[in-house]
């Protein structure tokens, strides 16, 4: 810039990948011919063979797997590493089928029961804001 500042980085996160989706993926849109997916709260653990063989795995399946030395979910790992939600699926089935990863498919039952939900909410309200004053219930 004029004045010797440098100018704002467009994209905060920095540079978005060139590589296209398909490409990863070898263009499969599913992990199985069933079509089934994974919920984005699926956790995902890396195995011990996984981190053993870390250095052999492409570059996408080396970042996904070295990103789950901690449970994360494929939410999270497409967020951390910026790639397609569905690339991330699809590399973490195949990861999970080579015994790399360990997949946790939460119980959609209880996905699904609105207890939960409430006591979710609850649990919220209960926390105290920047002030210290409980959130008013509805």
């Amino acid at each position: 810039m004029a004045d010797g500042s440098t100018p704002p980085d467009p994209e905060p996160g920095g540079p978005v990948p060139a590589v296209r989706p398909f490409l990863v993926t070898a263009g499969r849109v599913a992990p199985d011919p069933s079509g089934r997916t994974m919920p984005v709260e699926t956790q995902v653990v890396a195995t011990a063979e996984g981190l053993a063989v870390l250095d052999r795995l492409s570059f996408e399946q080396h970042d996904i797997v070295a990103a789950c030395r901690i449970p994360q979910s494929i939410a999270e790992i497409a967020a951390r590493l910026r790639l397609h939600l569905n690339v991330v699926r699809i590399l973490a089935e195949d990861l999970r089928t080579a015994g790399q990863l360990t997949v946790h498919v939460p119980d959609s039952d209880v996905t699904h029961d609105a207890s939960v939900l409430r006591r979710l909410i609850d649990g919220l309200r209960a926390i105290p804001d920047s002030r210290g004053v409980l959130r008013d219930t509805d």
